[in-house]
């Protein structure tokens, strides 16, 4: 493969999931941890992606400011948002997840809107509070500088004292079979807890993470109450979905 192919490769992986291992990089182009390693170098120094430890993520995962470009699938994530927004009732309780996906959810919130809205993401928390009838209470904890949330103990803690109407989440992998895993420990965890705080789970994903895995399990489908995506819910893609009678929209 061409260095050229190897660093097309790399931003689609990056852009999909937000954030790569340099290990799943070196395995799925069949090259070294160290020709991985050069090529995230690479690409960091043109600006196509933000290099970090033992991987790299997105430029659109990085960004907490106003909307840009660099944002993978725009069009399919905001039309996911509009879908999820739908749910939500005045003087509701809920949370919402960081990630691009799930911060689109936050940016549509209509400002008439009462809520009271948990979150554990600094970009969700900042667009949130320029919503002047949601009030925001942001779980903290130690703030992974790579995903922009806060991780840890006294985060898992805190969401095991709260109840929501909906938790809002997102997901690095989801399959029909395997169910929502990540490569982060941490987040995973985090996910847990947001699960059982959650009266009912909402997954917000775009189709092309459909039928992928890594090695952290957070839960099975049938934990999920209602699926989000770009697609109709009578869509081919999402047949193995229906067999778990997770709700689609």
């Amino acid at each position: 493969m061409l260095k050229e192919e190897r660093h097309q490769a790399i931003l689609s992986q990056v852009e999909l999931h937000n954030r790569v291992l340099l290990t799943d990089i070196a395995e799925k182009l069949d090259v070294s941890i160290d020709t991985a390693r050069r090529d995230v170098k690479e690409l960091d120094q043109v600006n196509k992606l933000r290099k970090v430890h033992g991987g790299a993520i997105s430029l659109g995962f990085t960004t907490n400011s106003t909307r840009n470009n660099n944002i993978y699938a725009l069009p399919q994530k905001i039309t996911i948002a509009e879908k999820a927004a739908s749910l939500i009732k005045n003087e509701g309780v809920i949370f919402i997840d960081g990630g691009t996906t799930c911060m689109e959810l936050a940016r549509i919130i209509p400002p008439e809107l009462k809520l009271t809205c948990f979150t554990l993401s600094l970009p969700v928390a900042m667009e949130l509070n320029t919503k002047p009838n949601v009030d925001v209470i942001f779980i903290g904890g130690k703030i992974s500088k790579d995903a922009q949330i806060a991780i840890g103990a006294n985060a898992t803690h805190a969401l095991s004292e709260i109840r929501v109407d909906y938790g809002f989440i997102g997901t690095g992998y989801v399959d029909a079979i395997e169910g929502l895993t990540d490569f982060d420990w941490d987040v995973v965890q985090l996910k847990k807890a947001v699960i059982k705080a959650s009266k009912k789970t909402i997954l917000l994903s775009i189709s092309q993470k459909l039928n992928s895995r890594h090695r952290y399990k957070t839960c099975d489908m049938n934990a999920i109450d209602t699926m989000i995506t770009e697609l109709s819910p009578d869509d081919d893609k999402l047949k193995l979905f229906r067999n778990n009678q997770v709700h689609l929209i």
